[in-house]
């Protein structure tokens, strides 16, 4: 069995694990392990003013990595230090996002995993760069043909890297189809299992396979509370409503009504899902752009004890 939720990750989730919704799932599993959405390594280091989250403190958040991409080495280790210095309690670089702006225009993410020569090398200038535990994510490989992983998690645990975390797909499938994991093989380091994981029996299938832990992603997708779910803390809340204002109210905080009532459309969909008139909830949220008459929307349609 996992018996803590120190085995229980959450996923790096571009534009969704920001600060704020961070600390929703912290409310829910306070003590699991955390990434945060990735950080461009050229945007971190040249302190990008539209980019607020270049300029997250994490030191009151708990066990937390942040993830970065690039295909710099020498800027990947220098974003690594001020992530260190930031209050990260380690680094995770990013070897498995598929989008083509990271993995073929930028040389990044799932690139990676067609230049392991490259990917040792960022993996290195990182692991000098710091004195915390520096991991990697990646993916099965490029496509059906090159399923490498294997071979990319040996160079990274010779450059120095802590563990690694795998999504059961490949680059080439994004995120269609249905993850699917081998059997651990013996590696030289912790693997942390991806993809498709959305319950305990998911976690258990995970560590019959012999995985070392579980990355739980899109199943905390309008329930942040499935991790502490998952790792016996909690149960689903009875007031949903409140959650949801919360999450509002955190939003508008970080980033300003302007541009976090439009932003928060998506999470307010997600907690809607499957409930009797979600679809007509979800055309009023995305006709407004106040934050009175959102808040007032959600208080209509959620019960708020």
């Amino acid at each position: 069995m996992f018996k803590n939720h120190k085995e229980i990750f959450t996923a790096p989730l571009a534009g969704i694990t920001d600060k704020p919704f961070r600390k929703i799932l912290r409310d829910f599993a306070p003590d699991v392990s955390m990434v945060t959405e990735m950080i461009s390594c050229h945007s971190l280091v040249e302190q990008h003013k539209n980019c607020i989250r270049n300029f997250d403190n994490y030191t009151d958040e708990g066990n937390i990595g942040a993830q970065i991409f690039g295909a710099d080495p020498y800027l990947m280790g220098e974003a690594a230090k001020i992530l260190q210095d930031s209050g990260a309690k380690w680094i995770d670089i990013n070897m498995g996002c598929p989008v083509p702006k990271v993995a073929t225009r930028a040389g990044a993410g799932a690139y990676l995993m067609r230049n392991h020569q490259l990917a040792g090398k960022i993996i290195e200038s990182c692991v000098k760069s710091v004195n915390i535990p520096v991991s990697i994510k990646t993916r099965l490989g490029w496509d059906e043909a090159h399923k490498d992983w294997q071979d990319l998690v040996h160079i990274a645990a010779d450059s120095g890297a802590a563990f690694a975390v795998v999504h059961g797909r490949t680059r080439a499938q994004g995120y269609s189809g249905v993850a699917e994991l081998p059997e651990k093989p013996d590696l030289p380091m912790p693997i942390i299992a991806n993809g498709d994981i959305k319950s305990l029996a998911d976690v258990q299938k995970m560590q019959n396979l012999g995985y070392d832990g579980a990355m739980i992603g899109r199943a905390m997708l309008g329930r942040p509370w499935i991790i502490g779910e998952i790792c016996g803390i909690c149960k689903k809340p009875h007031n949903i409503g409140e959650i949801v204002l919360k999450h509002l109210d955190l939003v508008i905080d970080y980033y300003g009504a302007k541009t976090g009532v439009p932003m928060f459309r998506k999470h307010a969909a997600w907690y809607s899902a499957g409930m009797p008139n979600s679809a007509q909830f979800r055309i009023n949220v995305n006709q407004t752009t106040d934050e009175k008459v959102l808040k007032k929307i959600i208080k209509d349609f959620f019960p708020i004890n």
